[in-house]
């Protein structure tokens, strides 16, 4: 119950399950979508990832951060409905300037407090931060706190993630010519992580889509042994959807102090950047 009315805001950099999002009343400000023909949709609200990857033959768009007027025009809402402050969970600093932007907007919000917190992270790893959040608000830890509480969830919570097809990864300077054109000739996959300053890294290379998938869940078996407990969850795009149950299965197997395995969908936006076959875990330490 959230007694203090502390509203629970993100971007869609952020993937908090939907379910979560509308039992929590979780507000999601969206990232752009943009094409050379000067059509642009908001992420997940008039543009879906299957009509992304549809279009992709045609064209692979830009992404871009919310306006300031929008992220504004979200706060002013939540304000209207009655909420008394803010808690914005944003995608990294380090891979898109939308946490900044919240930052200034924040700032001229007049009796309304807001708390920004960077997640350093994208995705679902990103999307636990933010069911963290609603938990702490619930659990009534007050405004003030809230910065550095889950500062320290965001430092405990670790994404990995792989793709079969490197060519979006290229695309987007994810990953460089060189790792690109070995990769595709010797069918090496990066396993992609986000360091401590929030950038992508690369944090293993496996040869094959299997053993990238197993290199994902090894490296978040090791990570959940340095606590006693972790939640845990598995993002896919649609066009690996099948993979939902064999990942949270031996994750299951191989995380015992696990007390919970999430799934969330993938945004538009960051389908945009890694191709419509992506699969990604994330572990949250707690």
């Amino acid at each position: 119950m959230n007694d203090q009315r502390i509203a629970v805001l993100t971007d869609t950099g952020s993937d908090c399950p939907a379910e979560f999002a509308a039992a929590h009343d979780v507000r999601v400000v969206p990232l752009r979508i943009n094409y050379s023909d000067g059509s642009s949709y908001e992420s997940g609200v008039d543009i879906t990832t299957d009509e992304v990857v549809e279009r992709f033959e045609q064209e692979v768009p830009k992404t871009s951060l919310p306006s300031p007027e929008r992220i504004a025009d979200e706060f002013a809402r939540a304000k209207a409905d009655g909420y008394k402050a803010a808690v914005f969970v944003s995608i990294s600093s380090g891979l898109s300037a939308t946490c900044d932007t919240v930052r200034m907007v924040a700032r001229t919000m007049e009796d309304f407090p807001v708390v920004v917190v960077d997640t350093l992270s994208i995705g679902v790893a990103a999307g636990l931060v933010v069911m963290e959040a609603v938990r702490q608000v619930e659990e009534g830890v007050p405004l003030s706190d809230l910065e550095q509480t889950l500062g320290m969830v965001a430092r405990n919570t670790n994404v990995f993630f792989t793709v079969r097809d490197l060519e979006y990864l290229r695309r987007g300077g994810r990953i460089t010519e060189t790792i690109y054109r070995l990769g595709s000739v010797l069918n090496i996959k990066p396993v992609l992580t986000c360091d401590e300053e929030g950038h992508y890294v690369i944090a293993k290379k496996a040869r094959g889509w299997d053993r990238a998938l197993d290199t994902e869940l090894k490296l978040i078996a090791a990570i959940a042994e340095k606590h006693p407990k972790v939640r845990l969850a598995v993002s896919c795009t649609s066009a690996c959807a099948d993979l939902y149950d064999r990942m949270e299965s031996v994750l299951r197997e191989r995380v015992g102090n696990a007390i919970e395995v999430v799934r969330s969908d993938i945004s538009p936006a960051l389908l945009v950047h890694t191709g419509p076959n992506l699969v990604g875990v994330a572990v949250q330490g707690l």
